[in-house]
């Protein structure tokens, strides 16, 4: 498998968000009752692409990966904004076909490139308890725990950084 990382074109926009929301599905039918407003958010990746770099994992003419990297504006528009010093990674996901060949590993080695060549020195994300594999690749790339973020409902996102 010879895989490239780059950015995701506007024409391809469309297979990026259904791969993405294909790799969360899984999770969110486990703690969701309806995650489909969430799954709809994952795989709007025209509605970020403005404010954020969308890197996709292509192998041959297929996207098996993504990953949003925020350097200077935010998925969510109500987030607080980032520190100077600070890049995001939100949404990464490999589509469950092609888990485990290292594609998560080299999305999240192209974000950390991408922020420093941006002149961040850290680099921050969240998941959920559920996300067992991503939690074990965040400790061996070096991502260390960090606050949490608690919504009202008491969903809680584990929070990461790692000093770039």
């Amino acid at each position: 498998m010879a895989i490239e990382i780059r950015e995701a074109r506007p024409d391809e926009y469309a297979e990026t968000g259904a791969v993405t929301a294909d790799a969360y599905r899984e999770f969110f039918a486990e703690t969701e009752p309806d995650p489909r407003s969430y799954l709809e958010e994952i795989a709007d990746v025209a509605g970020r692409a403005t404010r954020t770099t969308i890197l996709v994992a292509v192998d041959g003419s297929r996207i098996v990966g993504s990953a949003t990297l925020e350097l200077d504006g935010r998925t969510d528009e109500d987030a607080r904004p980032l520190d100077p010093d600070e890049a995001h990674i939100r949404m990464l996901g490999v589509h469950p076909d092609v888990r485990g060949a290292g594609i998560g590993r080299l999305l999240m080695a192209e974000c950390e490139d991408r922020a420093r060549g941006a002149g961040r020195t850290r680099m921050t994300l969240h998941t959920t308890t559920v996300m067992r594999a991503a939690r074990e690749m965040y400790a061996v790339l070096g991502y260390e725990r960090s606050e949490d973020r608690v919504y009202p409902d008491g969903f809680v996102l584990l929070g990461y950084t790692k000093r770039l």
